[in-house]
């Protein structure tokens, strides 16, 4: 959801927000009032404050089962480190968590669903055939394979 839930965000600083506007001139009850809105931007000792209910109200209940473990390693961290630094970790820990499940779901995907000749679908992996530069030993690469062995997606391997 947006941060104004759809609503044009409006700004409540005025004309006074920009300094140029400022030079210009205010009138005593413009300064009063930037004045104000000033010392209503200094936040109190204690902000922000978390109240849990409010975010209990907020998120659903697969979102807090799911952020459950990095939550618990937030909250032994904080002590230790900080609020600021802990955060940094439970960040990068569950970013390093999902690129290493990405990684062990197309491993997974490359070795159990290849493209042979028993199934129509999966993607096809080739290999190229060895860079033999003149001087090197085999240097007129010949491949091994015989004409049937083109195309044949590992039907000639099958114990059938």
């Amino acid at each position: 959801m947006a941060q104004t839930a759809g609503v044009k965000p409006m700004a409540i600083a005025g004309r006074v927000a920009s300094e140029r506007e400022r030079c210009l001139g205010m009138t005593d009850v413009e300064r009063a009032w930037r004045k104000q809105w000033l010392k209503d931007q200094v936040l109190a000792p204690n902000e922000p404050v978390h109240v849990e209910e409010y975010w209990r109200e907020r998120t659903n209940i697969f979102r807090r089962i799911y952020r459950m473990p990095l939550d618990k390693l937030y909250s032994a961290l904080t002590p230790v480190l900080g609020a600021s630094r802990a955060a940094d970790y439970r960040y990068i820990t569950g970013k390093l968590g999902l690129i290493g499940f990405g990684i062990l779901c197309t491993h997974y995907y490359f070795k159990y669903n290849g493209n042979d000749w028993t199934k129509k679908g999966g993607w096809r992996v080739h290999k190229s055939k060895p860079l033999v530069l003149p001087g090197q030993p085999g240097f007129p690469f010949r491949s091994q394979h015989k004409a049937d062995d083109y195309a044949s997606q590992g039907f000639k391997k099958s114990p059938i």
